[in-house]
């Protein structure tokens, strides 16, 4: 949504080329979702409520069907090559890099086997690796302006990961249908840890109302600032919505 979302905003000139961007970014979020919760990395038998790949059909395929779901985002961009024209190169550009390393989701999850790295680089080549590809892509297939778009989809994919930090702190409900503490148990970096609940609290409100005042004003926009604002609702746990920023 948040792909089309900037696309639209941007003029969604070749609507079958954001649509194939769109879901080359859902491939690559659900093929990094399925490696996550393998027993070698987070070992979750839980994911959206029901019973993670590997719990229910084994780590064997678990890895191959992650592994179908990255090579799936690349084939879907090529399916709509002759639409996309010039600007193909650029979006599987995108996607390589939100999927490889060193700053995308493989990047990512290598950084959860080292013994130290900054909560920047983690976050950053984890989902923010996601939501830049959305807002980088939607932009580029739909003749956006590439700059503009990357800084917002940075900013929001910082605010998510600061907000998902805080849910499997708090066990708040965002993260509902997979486990609650990982973070602690696993020893991985979180803004929490580095800055309190307070802190991260006023971090994520801080990261959220920079990003907001990037977006573009005009009817094209409109759906977006809108998704935007729904979406961002769920960021925090009704307990700590007001804590002040």
């Amino acid at each position: 949504m948040f792909a089309l979302g900037v696309a639209l905003a941007c003029g969604d000139d070749r609507p079958a080329v954001a649509d194939a961007l769109a879901v080359a970014v859902e491939c690559l979020h659900c093929g990094s979702l399925v490696h996550d919760d393998l027993p070698c990395f987070d070992n979750a038998s839980v994911r959206r409520g029901r019973p993670s790949v590997h719990a229910a059909h084994g780590q064997a395929l678990a890895v191959l069907a992650g592994d179908s779901l990255i090579v799936l985002a690349f084939q879907v961009l090529s399916d709509v090559a002759a639409e996309a024209g010039d600007r193909l190169p650029k979006l599987l550009e995108i996607i390589a890099t939100s999927a490889g390393t060193p700053a995308g989701l493989i990047g990512g999850q290598a950084l959860e086997s080292e013994d130290d790295c900054t909560l920047s680089d983690y976050h950053g080549a984890k989902t923010g690796a996601l939501f830049r590809a959305a807002a980088l892509g939607g932009a580029v297939a739909a003749g956006g302006d590439e700059a503009l778009w990357a800084r917002v989809g940075d900013g929001l994919g910082a605010a998510y990961q600061i907000a998902d930090d805080i849910h499997d702190h708090t066990g708040g409900d965002l993260t509902v249908g997979k486990p609650m503490g990982q973070d602690s148990r696993l020893g991985r970096p979180s803004a929490v840890e580095l800055y309190g609940l307070d802190g991260a609290v006023s971090r994520l409100k801080r990261t959220l109302s920079d990003t907001v005042e990037q977006l573009p004003e005009g009817e094209g926009a409109a759906p977006l600032r809108h998704l935007i604002g729904q979406q961002t609702k769920r960021f925090l746990p009704k307990s700590l919505s007001t804590v002040a920023a």
